[in-house]
């Protein structure tokens, strides 16, 4: 909905954010009502990025945070708000590019979107009444955050992301070391969709050096 984009760009600029992606928005865009209920954060809605999917959208990432109001039970690390702050602290002053990925009210992600997920982050919630407004989500994590981070990372202008791999890459690393299983017939063809997954879902769950990425694919065209 638009509104609800409005308003999450609204609690985005609230803390001091400002890169601000949108993957398949519902409703046609540019949309009038997202510009109105963005109030002084029309300039956040008009320089947002639109992506046909979460693949393009966390491409050039190094970690990204889901955020989920239940536990799932993939191969992902479950983190409390606590916790993920720490961590998303501790990866911004390490040179990390982060990303928070949020779901649609109705639906939240699916276990498509979390295959390019590190983290889960579970909002603690009333459990007979969990789903959270989007905005309401957004503002919490973001607040968070904004009351965590000190002045000096808050205010990094330019990082230094040449030494980690970013999703593109991963997922290219990914896609071929796949490709090299099936040629050698590791992953059962009955089972392979489910495999494939589960593979990506563990993998994309650390973080890989682009030199470490490299020489596992050069060492491999040698056999």
């Amino acid at each position: 909905m638009g509104e609800n984009i409005g308003a999450s760009a609204r609690v985005i600029k609230n803390f001091r954010f400002e890169n601000f992606r949108i993957v398949k928005p519902r409703d046609k865009w540019p949309n009038k009502k997202a510009i109105s209920t963005s109030v002084g954060a029309k300039d956040l809605v008009h320089n947002s990025k639109i992506y046909k999917d979460v693949n393009l959208a966390v491409k050039d990432l190094h970690v990204v945070f889901g955020t989920t109001s239940r536990n799932r039970s993939i191969n992902k690390i479950n983190l409390s708000l606590k916790e993920a702050i720490k961590i998303i602290i501790k990866n911004l002053k390490s040179n990390k590019k982060i990303g928070l990925l949020f779901g649609s009210e109705a639906s939240g992600l699916s276990n498509e979107d979390l295959v390019n997920t590190n983290y889960l982050i579970n909002i603690p919630t009333n459990r007979s009444f969990s789903s959270l407004n989007l905005s309401h989500a957004i503002a919490i994590i973001a607040y968070e955050l904004f009351s965590s981070l000190d002045t000096k990372v808050l205010n990094i202008k330019s990082l230094n992301f040449n030494n980690l791999a970013s999703k593109k890459e991963l997922n290219s690393f990914l896609d071929y070391l796949i490709l090299k299983l099936i040629n050698i017939s590791f992953l059962n063809t009955k089972e392979k969709k489910k495999n494939i997954q589960n593979n990506k879902n563990i993998s994309k769950s650390i973080t890989i050096l682009k030199r470490n990425k490299n020489f596992i694919c050069h060492s491999n065209r040698f056999k």
